[in-house]
């Protein structure tokens, strides 16, 4: 996700500033010489990096999701602005001759140095807005979560709901049948009986001729 990268670029950027106005506003003031000379260098470097970091910053921020583009596109503003200030100062720290300390580079310190704790006032109320957009994205993401739960859940019981009137319906379709089934026994059992009827009335026939041929028989030979 794009916001988590710029987050992590922006945890890199503080700690570069952070080194940058110490090495500008603690350390180089007080050097001279070949070390007052390195000590530059290695902020150069440390500013080539911040600009770097900067640069994916700025695209990340492209392809950050809208919901969060407003919130982290104020925040790289502000550390671009941080950037431009150290840039500045970085500048008249390397125009200073060696043993400046209370010349222009000691001027940037001690210039700088009314500005520090605002600056650091800021840098906790990025550092808290940052954390405060973090627990935000977290509970929108958790709500994101939430809501896709309950549409499952919904197409669960949607679907249990279809299962049951299947259900339902076979059981109707099964208590039928065997009304059908009952239907049926009872026709055969009528007509088992009414068989069984026949078969008695054909006796009792059968015994009565025989009976009435027994009798004429009798009369004749007697």
């Amino acid at each position: 996700m794009s916001s988590e990268k710029f987050e992590d670029l922006e945890d890199e950027l503080r700690v570069l500033l952070d080194e940058q106005r110490k090495l500008m506003e603690d350390k180089i003031p007080k050097l001279s010489g070949e070390q007052r000379r390195a000590a530059v260098r290695d902020c150069e470097r440390r500013a080539e990096d911040s600009q770097r970091l900067l640069a994916e910053m700025d695209e990340e921020l492209q392809n950050a999701p809208p919901s969060y583009r407003t919130q982290l596109s104020n925040r790289y503003r502000g550390y671009k602005r941080d950037f431009s200030k150290l840039k500045q100062g970085l500048k008249q720290v390397s125009s200073a001759r060696d043993g400046a300390g209370s010349g222009a580079g000691g001027s940037y310190g001690r210039h700088s140095e009314a500005d520090h704790l605002d600056q650091e006032n800021r840098d906790k109320l990025l550092q808290g807005t940052a954390a405060l957009e973090r627990a935000s994205g977290s509970v929108a993401r958790s709500q994101a979560i939430s809501a896709e739960t309950d549409q499952i859940g919904i197409e669960i019981l949607g679907e249990l709901d279809g299962q049951r009137e299947q259900l339902l319906n076979a059981r109707d379709r099964v208590i039928e049948t065997d009304q059908e089934m009952s239907r049926s026994r009872k026709l055969i059992n009528g007509i088992a009986r009414r068989v069984l009827t026949n078969k008695l009335l054909m006796a009792v026939i059968i015994f009565i001729e025989l009976a009435i041929i027994g009798g004429v028989a009798y009369i004749r030979f007697h």
